[in-house]
């Protein structure tokens, strides 16, 4: 096939990687210097050093030459610029098959990555990739397990079939939205989950975080419309294990730093990278106040980031509240 990745960030450029064993890729940066640096280099030095771009992946600045015969669009550009790139892409092309293989809420109208193409690139094949995997995995070859969700079986099915490798195995489901909201809100637990280890409150504590943060992303997800087996799989428990206990997790390194008495507005320079979960969590506090949902880590998390409580009192806080019963 012939395929576009558009975003060479850590991510983008890891799925070109693997996705170049069997296809030809285009990988799309909207950086000049960036380019030169993809091109001369042959590596993303910037987002993912150490790793050889292969003969059969072409970076370009060019959007429509990095669509330009495509059968398959996948877009890794960050939430924010999701909808400005479908805006971009329905100018050139109104028919593309798209998978999406961002996180996150839109800022302000707290749409998911597939609503945002309901609106704006409607009337074409459309799935979601997600799944525990850090970038450096997928670009080293280890053995990796994700899941592409479509609401047509038979596009989830056929395309993880063409995307899969040897050591990349990837499973369909039709549950977008369940998909959706655990990749999204994996990444404020593992905030939490930062602050916890930074603190020093051992491995109880992040286990206990884990297990009622994937409550209340079930809770929310299927709020939204999201099946309750879908947050078992991969990309609920799966993903937010991952994310919440693996040191290359960018959000868990967040929630270390704060935990270490740093502010998030020298953090976030100091990473480099775009830290879904600084931006999720707000969305996801409306969300959960909107619709009458308990989301406990998701509010202490908020209320550090964006209501300027210390991180000591917003753990007193959820220290401070009634166990209740345990259910999801």
């Amino acid at each position: 096939m012939n395929i576009a990745v558009l975003g060479a960030g850590a991510w983008g450029t890891a799925l070109a990687i693997s996705l170049a064993a069997r296809h030809r890729v285009t990988l799309w940066t909207r950086n000049a210097e960036h380019l030169a640096e993809l091109t001369s280099l042959r590596v993303n030095q910037r987002y993912l050093p150490g790793h050889s771009l292969p003969d059969s992946i072409h970076p370009t600045t060019v959007l429509s030459e990095a669509l330009e015969g495509v059968e398959l669009v996948f877009v890794v550009v960050p939430v924010a610029g999701l909808r400005a790139t479908l805006q971009q892409i329905a100018g050139l092309n109104q028919s593309l098959p798209l998978v999406l293989a961002c996180k996150g809420f839109e800022v302000d109208s707290a749409n998911l990555p597939c609503q945002v193409v309901e609106e704006v690139y409607p009337d074409t094949p459309c799935g979601v990739l997600s799944g525990p995997s850090f970038a450096q995995e997928v670009a080293m070859g280890l053995p990796t397990a994700l899941t592409l969700a479509s609401r047509d079986d038979v596009f989830a099915r056929h395309m993880a079939n063409e995307i899969r490798s040897q050591n990349l195995r990837v499973y369909s489901g039709n549950d977008v939205i369940g998909v959706e909201v655990g990749g999204a809100l994996k990444n404020v637990i593992a905030i939490a989950a930062g602050i916890s280890d930074g603190i020093g409150f051992g491995n109880n504590a992040r286990a206990a975080l884990i297990t009622r943060g994937l409550a209340e992303i079930t809770r929310l997800g299927m709020a939204l419309g999201g099946c309750r087996e879908t947050f078992t799989g991969l990309t609920g428990i799966g993903d937010l294990i991952l994310t919440c206990t693996g040191n290359l997790s960018r959000n868990r390194q967040v929630g270390m730093m704060l935990a270490g008495g740093r502010q998030l507005a020298e953090i976030l320079p100091e990473i480099g990278h775009v830290t879904e979960g600084v931006y999720t969590v707000r969305e996801a506090y409306g969300l959960g106040q909107a619709l009458q949902i308990d989301m406990p880590v998701t509010q202490a998390v908020y209320s550090i980031l964006y209501e300027k409580i210390s991180v000591r009192n917003a753990i007193r806080d959820m220290l401070d509240r009634e166990p209740g019963v345990e259910t999801s």
